[in-house]
């Protein structure tokens, strides 16, 4: 099938990078289908998230499409139209990133149907007070942790509130983001505990907030919100109970809007052994918390975002104390916490 555009406005390069990315639009279209039986059911879902995402790289080309032709003044128009190209062939090629990320998970995971067993008994009856809690991510009820980096200061707090979903009981985990004092996001997880100590992540509802002018925080949607059971999302491992190094799992799934995976890297640190994992690892916080070799190390990533990655670290009876963007250098350090003494020493970021 060929397909004959003419353009009237938007100028010769315009139209160079709309007919290419049109021309290769539709050959994945095609491969893509085409190919779709041809995978297990790992790789089926990328190709379907891969067909849903130029599909809606089109429609959002179309839609400023129409935008720009109701703009008046003809230079303005010609840019408008410039920029739509540009900006819906910046989409595309994320889709085609996120289709490699994808299939390279799927590499790792298999391709085996993601359907997490959730079955209540293999939960622990009240997350509120655990038989067996995790030791490097402690849920109990009244725990308190304190978090900066940059501008922001984010606060997690238990406070003892559960949720039923999918018949299993959850803690309501609260995630309060500040920034510059003001508030930016006000977030419920929703966490449960196997009996063997794994964190399950049921959920989160996520409130965003932008900052207006003699107004102050104002909500604004609410983005990254899913719960398991509801449009096809999918429970995940947050934090397995016994993490041994290069184990590999999902920790939540809502297709092409939820996806984050984690990996274990070593569930023996303590700095000075491995430079990789040392950098960009405060010395003394490290030192602090991890004297004894037993802190784990994720690396925290989502095929949604192919290029970012992070390492987080964790201590045993303390939980999360660092995050690490290795590409940066940012950090998120814990300032304080509400239920262990070694919080009284920890160093300023």
């Amino acid at each position: 099938m060929s397909i004959r555009i003419t353009r009237n406005e938007g100028g010769s390069g315009a139209r160079a990078r709309g007919g290419m990315a049109v021309a290769l639009a539709l050959l994945l279209l095609g491969s893509a289908g085409a190919a779709g039986a041809r995978g297990g059911a790992c790789s089926d879902t990328a190709r379907s998230q891969l067909l849903g995402c130029l599909a809606g790289g089109r429609d959002d080309l179309y839609t400023a499409r129409a935008i720009c032709t109701n703009v008046s003044d003809r230079a303005e128009r010609r840019e408008c139209f410039a920029d739509s190209w540009s900006e819906n062939w910046a989409a595309w090629t994320l889709c085609l990133e996120q289709r490699q990320a994808r299939a390279e998970l799927c590499g790792q995971l298999g391709e085996a149907r993601y359907d997490p067993d959730v079955d209540p008994l293999d939960f622990q009856p009240d997350p509120a007070s655990p038989t067996r809690p995790n030791p490097w991510y402690p849920l109990a009820v009244g725990n308190e942790w304190v978090y900066v980096g940059g501008d922001e200061t984010i606060t997690v707090r238990v406070p003892g509130p559960t949720k039923q979903i999918q018949g299993v009981t959850c803690l309501v985990v609260r995630d309060v983001v500040d920034e510059d004092g003001d508030l930016v996001e006000d977030t419920d997880d929703w966490l449960a505990l196997r009996r063997d100590g794994t964190v399950d992540y049921f959920g989160e509802i996520a409130r965003n907030y932008e900052i207006i002018d003699g107004e102050g925080a104002e909500l604004v949607d609410l983005e990254g919100s899913w719960k398991a059971g509801r449009d096809g999302a999918k429970s995940g491992t947050l934090f397995p109970g016994d993490p041994s190094p290069g184990q590999i799992y999902r920790q939540e799934w809502a297709a092409s809007s939820a996806e984050d995976v984690a990996m274990v890297l070593s569930s023996s640190y303590r700095h000075g052994e491995d430079p990789e994992l040392d950098e960009h690892v405060p010395q003394e916080l490290a030192e602090l918390l991890c004297a004894a070799g037993d802190c784990v190390v994720t690396r925290d990533f989502t095929p949604i975002s192919p290029d970012a990655f992070e390492r987080k670290y964790y201590a045993r009876g303390l939980g999360a104390f660092l995050e690490v963007d290795p590409e940066s250098g940012d950090i998120v350090q814990l300032v304080a916490c509400s239920f262990d003494p070694r919080c009284d020493d920890l160093p300023e970021p």
